[in-house]
């Protein structure tokens, strides 16, 4: 039985793919760096911002691309994301069957709370668990096994949503079922290679996959 449902938030319950290419795109730019292709940068979008942008750069020190990042990332933060399809009608009937939910992602506090206030997403979620809560991000366990343990659920009656191998990685380290989004920009080809227990087309699916968890002995 599912009793918790947790779940990434770039790209997976908001839109913010555009905003983050971008955001990319402008830094590497305005610190006089080789420019990269949107395809370049998507398999790399999940891991935490260092992460990515000493892949991009191969530089140690990113201190001034993180700057331009987040500077040109807050300044059009609202203007490039966007909602997906039944987010907050999903939310509401998973809070209606009992299940707790809550937020697990690579973004910084700030902007995590930022975006889910925009799209009234905040008032779902009984634990926010961003990079800055923990020491070791996905796909390392501890974010998830952070969120499990706020909500006091089992691990084992959990489920993860996410859009990217990280989500995948940290959810089967961590001992929680994992659903990987179709909508994901990496593909879901790609996802399957991860070997997530499912693959939902749309946040409703979500509703089969508690059912079919409760019917389970």
């Amino acid at each position: 039985m599912i009793e918790c449902v947790l779940f990434d938030l770039d790209g997976t319950i908001v839109n913010t793919n555009e905003l983050i290419i971008r955001s990319f795109m402008h830094a590497l730019k305005e610190n006089n760096l080789p420019s990269l292709t949107r395809e370049q940068i998507i398999p790399f979008m999940g891991t935490t911002l260092q992460q990515q942008m000493t892949a991009f750069s191969g530089l140690q020190d990113i201190s001034a691309l993180e700057r331009s990042y987040r500077s040109y990332n807050y300044a059009h933060h609202d203007e490039l994301i966007g909602s997906f399809p039944d987010v907050n009608e999903t939310m509401e009937e998973l809070l209606r069957r009992g299940i707790k939910l809550g937020i697990v992602t690579t973004k910084i506090r700030p902007t995590t709370l930022k975006a889910l206030e925009m799209f009234d997403l905040l008032k779902y979620m009984e634990t926010i668990v961003t990079v800055n809560d923990v020491s070791h991000p996905k796909p390392h366990p501890e974010p998830v096994l952070t969120a499990v343990a706020n909500l006091g659920v089992d691990p084992a009656k959990t489920l993860m949503v996410g859009d990217s191998a990280v989500d995948i990685q940290s959810s089967k380290a961590a001992g929680v079922r994992v659903a990987a989004v179709a909508w994901s920009l990496k593909g879901e080809d790609v996802l399957r290679g991860y070997e997530p227990d499912y693959i939902i087309h749309e946040m409703k699916d979500l509703f089969t996959i508690v059912e079919q968890e409760t019917m389970q002995p």
